[in-house]
């Protein structure tokens, strides 16, 4: 009796590994954001585009679009309120400029800190850098998209444009997302991280 049972035990588990589908992505960073999205608990997407969702639309991976920036700091920057796509807006400040080369040209970004944000455990050195490029409104999110970065311990850090994502307003307008700033404009098309979601 207790061999018949294991063995059904043994089954029904092989079973249900076999039925469960592997999480699509070419990085740990892809299949995480597949992961997150299948999630109804963490997934910004509504209830019939979640249904039968198996990847975001990613550009190819290119080992080109990580770069090495230097972070000027502006410890004396203002908070201010950042506009967002409703009625909300968000205390933020300018943490730094961070300036880097992508595709032979030098650009500077301002990459910011959210003043509630930053009283949170896990996020009190998060950064965000919100972007925008030529690719925005044809094969990318037309409000740009986000990078999640980390206050580094010196003056130099590694910015992935293959982590670039859109905000979750590009999923369900219900979400209030900071709109890019103007300044923070790259003159080029970044085609790397998350492209346009086409929604069902």
């Amino acid at each position: 009796m207790k061999i018949a049972f294991s063995f059904l035990v043994l089954f029904t588990l092989i079973g249900c590994a076999q039925n469960k589908e592997p999480l699509l992505g070419e990085t740990d960073w892809q299949r995480q954001q597949n992961a997150d999205f299948k999630d109804a608990s963490k997934s910004p997407l509504k209830a019939k585009d979640r249904k039968g969702f198996k990847t975001l639309d990613f550009f190819p991976v290119d080992s080109s679009a990580i770069v090495e920036a230097t972070l000027k700091r502006t410890p004396d920057s203002d908070w201010f309120l950042m506009q967002t796509t409703t009625d909300r807006v968000s205390n933020e400040r300018v943490y730094g400029i961070v300036s880097f080369e992508l595709q032979g040209k030098t650009f500077e970004l301002a990459v910011y800190q959210g003043q509630d944000l930053m009283t949170k455990a896990g996020f009190e050195d998060y950064l965000f850098l919100p972007f925008m490029d030529h690719t925005n409104g044809e094969t990318t999110y037309g409000g740009g998209r986000y990078i999640d970065l980390r206050i580094p311990e010196n003056d130099t850090m590694l910015i992935d444009f293959n982590k670039a994502y859109n905000p979750y307003c590009a999923y369900d307008e219900k979400y209030s997302c900071p709109i890019v700033p103007r300044n923070n404009y790259l003159d080029i098309k970044v085609e790397a991280g998350v492209k346009a979601f086409n929604k069902n």
